[in-house]
């Protein structure tokens, strides 16, 4: 069994979006194995195709910029990349911190006419982390990190640095998961 936990930055705004979609900017995913080892990552960027300019706001919230998503392919090519990176050979799990992250996968897939059965098999940590450790709330991935005693590495609304920050906790809780 493979452990996807991934991430996702997408585009936002202060308020409704333009033409009413948020749309992926980013992926980032670590690959873990069923012994806890980390096997591989994945980060690309998206280039929105249905409101392709970044706001101010998203610019600042993620440190995404415009030439990193323009430099970039949209989300059919990089969602098959991903998709390929998983490797559909092998068991695996999807996980994510809330269900923010798949359901925006979800809705993209759909938008983009693909295919979106892959998602089925998803574990929200966020919703396991509360009950394992008998919490009244659910809480933010930077304070568990920092509960938890690590240190919180890389950029916060980054795809990429989430992922990796949410695969120390999945790992130190790996044999109490109830997957």
């Amino acid at each position: 069994m493979n452990y996807i936990i991934f991430d996702l930055e997408a585009t936002c705004w202060l308020g409704r979006p333009p033409h009413g979609i948020n749309e992926v900017i980013e992926i980032g995913a670590v690959k873990v194995n069923m012994y806890g080892e980390v096997d591989s990552i994945f980060s690309k960027f998206v280039k929105p195709s249905v409101n392709p300019v970044l706001s101010d706001f998203c610019k600042k919230l993620t440190s995404i910029s415009q030439a990193d998503i323009d430099r970039s392919k949209t989300f059919p090519v990089i969602c098959s990349e991903f998709m390929d990176w998983i490797d559909f050979n092998d068991e695996f799990c999807l996980v994510s911190w809330g269900k923010y992250d798949k359901e925006q996968l979800l809705l993209e897939c759909k938008l983009h006419k693909m295919e979106f059965d892959w998602l089925d098999n998803h574990f929200n940590a966020k919703t396991a982390y509360k009950s394992i450790k008998r919490e009244k709330e659910e809480q933010g991935l930077k304070k568990v990190i920092k509960n938890e005693g690590f240190i919180f590495t890389g950029v916060h609304h980054r795809a990429i640095s989430d992922a990796e920050n949410l695969a120390k906790v999945f790992i130190k809780y790996l044999e109490s998961w109830q997957i």
